[in-house]
């Protein structure tokens, strides 16, 4: 920024490329071979170059903590799992250790850097977490011989651990026995009266016919063939749209694929895949349900302000719902085409999120109450 016509290119030659990502302080680029043969670490300021061997292709393979001190990489050599934990100042290997995984999938760290999560396949329900020396904590373990952890989320304060299964039920573990305190189900059919249910309704929008002319502007002619969003609250009991997942495929569309808490400790947002158009939100105080938003559309990413406990949510349209205790809301993002949001992602500030499409993205800006 302080050099807009800098500029970079690294070419990692024959190996090929698969994966790049950046380390936490910004000055280096981490890139996958082809194959996960090596990961290379390039230093923008020196132009320095670290190899990293073996690592593993899996879901999520290479966590940092959220201090950037430190960096683990899960590995796969000689039929076996390991983790090599690194000092990212230097990228000096601080700890090697295998892991008691069949296959392992992913890694991640606690918020504090105390704890790495690590999971197994999901062909086996097992979780193990180590310490920042690589000493085995605890290993925990709901069930045996069905499909195991599709997803996980740390709390962050680090005290609870949430484990999303593809039996659709959410277990949280706690920080100091590492044992299960409860588990979120999520059933079809929601049937406590203290649980508010908003539900998105959708009316074309009225136009007066004296602003209408031929041809008609594009502004008016966007507006005449959008349709408006906004939420009514239902009566319980109320049915969510349940779907069966096909069996004989691969990857079947069941369990919990998505899970963020809050960032003040106080909410826990989950999906379950087998309803794919509803949001739970949990009271993590009272350990119970909340509220649930029930969607038109299946709804594609949420993430929560790092600010304050108000969630964005897209479902594969031009539109962004936020919700937050106070209530929630669907904006519309006033953009000329078809610009059908997959993901999104809060600034650290809170103030605006990038809204991406498949083949574009946009900045959207939240205006803030004068206090």
């Amino acid at each position: 920024l302080e050099q807009p016509d800098w500029h970079c290119k690294i070419d990692e030659g024959s190996a090929g490329l698969v994966a790049s990502c950046w380390s936490p302080d910004g000055r280096h680029i981490l890139n996958t071979t082809e194959f996960h043969l090596r990961i290379t670490v390039w230093s923008l300021c020196t132009k320095s170059v670290s190899y990293i061997k073996y690592p593993k292709a899996c879901q999520q393979g290479i966590a940092f903590t959220k201090d950037g001190r430190y960096m683990a990489v899960a590995e796969r050599r000689d039929c076996k799992d390991f983790i090599s934990i690194f000092v990212c100042s230097d990228w000096q290997l601080l700890r090697h250790f295998d892991t008691e995984t069949q296959d392992l999938f992913g890694i991640e760290w606690a918020p504090n850097g105390c704890v790495l999560a690590v999971w197994d396949t999901c062909l086996e329900y097992k979780i193990l977490l180590y310490s920042l020396d690589g000493r085995l904590l605890s290993t925990y373990q709901a069930y045996e011989w069905s499909l195991g952890i599709k997803s996980i989320a740390w709390s962050p304060s680090s005290q609870f651990l949430a484990i999303g299964s593809y039996d659709e039920k959410v277990r949280i573990l706690n920080h100091v026995t590492w044992k299960k305190i409860t588990e979120f189900e999520h059933p079809a059919t929601i049937a406590n009266t203290k649980t508010i249910v908003y539900k998105e309704v959708e009316k074309s929008p009225s136009v007066e016919t004296e602003r209408l002319s031929f041809p008609p502007t594009r502004a008016l002619a966007s507006s005449l063939f959008s349709t408006q969003s906004k939420y009514d609250v239902s009566q319980v009991p109320v049915s969510l749209q349940y779907i069966k997942p096909v069996a004989d495929r691969a990857n079947p569309k069941m369990g919990i694929g998505m899970l963020a808490f809050s960032p003040d400790n106080c909410f826990l947002a989950t999906k379950n895949d087998n309803i794919p158009n509803a949001v739970w939100i949990w009271d993590i105080q009272k350990l119970k349900l909340f509220v649930v938003l029930e969607q038109l559309c299946a709804v594609q990413s949420f993430q929560w302000d790092p600010r304050q406990p108000r969630l964005a949510v897209c479902t594969g349209n031009s539109k962004v719902y936020l919700w937050s205790p106070a209530g929630c809301v669907a904006v519309q993002v006033p953009l000329e085409g078809d610009f059908q949001i997959v993901s999104l992602s809060w600034h650290t500030s809170g103030d605006s999120m990038a809204l991406l499409s498949k083949d574009n993205f946009c900045m959207c800006y939240l205006e803030r109450e004068e206090v």
